[in-house]
């Protein structure tokens, strides 16, 4: 299977121009599942829907924000069968004002073996670091408590808003502990570029505003005792260099080939 995550940067900057080489991308890449953040729906135009066209199964994430509809999107290839969620307002310093930051999305795919893709998408402000680790075990807790025999894989993908040295992934790397709770999945990128930078959020790109070069956009397959569930063949950068002078977004995406054949290793 093929598996994308992009945060989409709403529909600000040159929004025409950006819509045409995502368009063209998503084409040619067909990607099976799709992670967005920062995606616009209102009662008048549904983003994804015009950039993936048919062949999809959406689920818009709630809770958007009232001024543009921005939030989260699972887009998949296979039918969604359910959606679970749950609030990661988890301190009074979660902005209200963005209440789709507040949630998390895991969808049970129907697919060629049943999977859960979560959709993840903690707070961004640097300081909240305190934050995305509460936001991380109240995720990873939800998925704990879902899968199972008839859901025996997990693929956690999005915007994490942290880089790898910190706590927040590290405890989803299964390097440490949170709150007495500990998991382990495989950082697709790192599996397929051991020891490379990756960033995903660069002054190499001229749509991003921060003085700062992080990778902080990842794909996750969850591990069990010996491995992850899923093998990771391929993990590249999505939309990492611009199409006729044009950027897709102010974020990399991340783009990861997944076998369905478990894998232990």
């Amino acid at each position: 299977m093929r598996v994308a995550t992009l945060n989409l940067w709403c529909q600000h900057g040159d929004w025409s121009a950006r819509r045409d080489v995502l368009t063209a991308g998503f084409a040619e890449l067909r990607p099976d599942l799709i992670a967005f953040q920062e995606s616009i729906v209102t009662d008048d135009y549904d983003q994804i829907a015009d950039l993936l066209g048919d062949g999809y199964e959406l689920h818009h994430g709630g809770g958007r924000t009232p001024r543009d509809g921005a939030g989260t999107t699972i887009a998949s290839r296979w039918p969604i069968a359910k959606v679970h969620e749950r609030d990661l307002s988890v301190t009074a310093r979660v902005d209200p004002a963005e209440p789709w930051i507040g949630r998390v999305y895991a969808a049970e795919i129907d697919g060629p073996e049943p999977l859960l893709f979560v959709n993840h998408k903690p707070s961004y402000p640097l300081h909240m670091e305190l934050e995305r680790e509460l936001q991380a075990v109240v995720t990873a807790r939800m998925v704990e408590d879902l899968v199972g025999a008839d859901l025996p894989h997990v693929v956690l993908a999005g915007d994490f808003d942290a880089t790898p040295d910190a706590a927040s992934i590290r405890f989803w790397s299964g390097k440490q502990s949170l709150q007495g709770v500990s998991v382990c999945y495989r950082d697709a990128w790192e599996q397929a570029h051991p020891g490379e930078a990756g960033y995903t959020f660069t002054t190499g790109n001229p749509l991003m505003g921060w003085d700062w070069d992080r990778r902080i956009d990842y794909i996750f397959v969850r591990c069990e005792a010996k491995g992850p569930t899923l093998r990771i063949d391929r993990c590249e950068r999505l939309f990492a260099e611009p199409v006729d002078g044009v950027w897709a977004s102010d974020h990399f995406g991340l783009v990861a080939d997944l076998s369905l054949a478990a894998s232990r290793t």
